[in-house]
């Protein structure tokens, strides 16, 4: 396997300027100082990874993975600014959930309401309590979180009693580092500290950021076994 370079992206750049006062800082505050500072640089408040273009083949195909897996319900956390997800069509039961109380007070002001069929929650994914669903999305998160707060994730998901988990990893990653919250780089699900089983099935995103540099980013389907 050829070995990528991987260029430097801006939300590793700009918590490593800011990252003395964000430390200091507990993790929903954190978070909040992210989005409304844009510390990550992008359009969308979620970062480069929820920007249009980046999400274009994942919105062509997301809704036939959903239904090939039998997936009736879902629970999207974090859901972020809810851009991306906006325009595709799940035809299923939508649950949104994210850290930054005013992140879900304008998806919910935007998106929400009884008769959209979506529903949005300020909860935290590594101690608060999920509502259940078929599937937990949980994209571009756990790539910004330090080890102990995966596991904690991960745990916290396991019970909310879901079937699946589909979340970011990079498949030709090799060794995870651990990093503070809040910051960024690349998780392997499959590599140790994790050495979670291979996915059952991918969802390979077309990345384009550096020129392909991240073209192994996938979105990783595994069955939730204590449900």
């Amino acid at each position: 396997m050829t070995r990528r370079e991987r260029p430097v992206v801006p939300a590793q750049l700009n918590f490593k300027k800011q990252r003395d006062a964000l430390t200091r800082l507990p993790l929903g505050e954190r978070f909040e100082h992210i989005i409304r500072s844009n510390l990550w640089a992008a359009d969308s408040k979620s970062g480069l990874g929820s920007e249009l273009g980046a999400t274009a083949h994942l919105r062509s195909v997301l809704p036939a993975f959903l239904a090939k897996h039998g997936v009736r319900s879902i629970l999207d956390v974090p859901c972020g600014d809810f851009g991306w997800l906006s325009m595709v069509d799940l035809g299923i039961h939508y649950v949104g959930a994210d850290i930054v109380p005013s992140l879900v007070a304008e998806n919910e002001r935007r998106y929400g309401g009884s008769s959209s069929g979506r529903q949005f929650l300020t909860l935290d994914v590594t101690k608060d309590p999920l509502p259940r669903a078929d599937l937990v999305l949980c994209r571009d998160c756990l790539v910004h979180l330090s080890f102990d707060n995966i596991e904690r994730a991960l745990a916290n998901i396991r019970a909310s009693g879901a079937a699946f988990l589909l979340t970011t990893t990079f498949l030709e990653h090799e060794a995870n580092v651990d990093i503070d919250d809040g910051d960024w780089r690349m998780v392997n699900l499959e590599r140790p500290p994790f050495n979670l089983p291979a996915p059952i099935d991918v969802l390979v995103e077309e990345c384009k950021e550096g020129e392909g540099a991240y073209a192994d980013k996938a979105l990783g389907l595994w069955p939730l076994e204590d449900r």
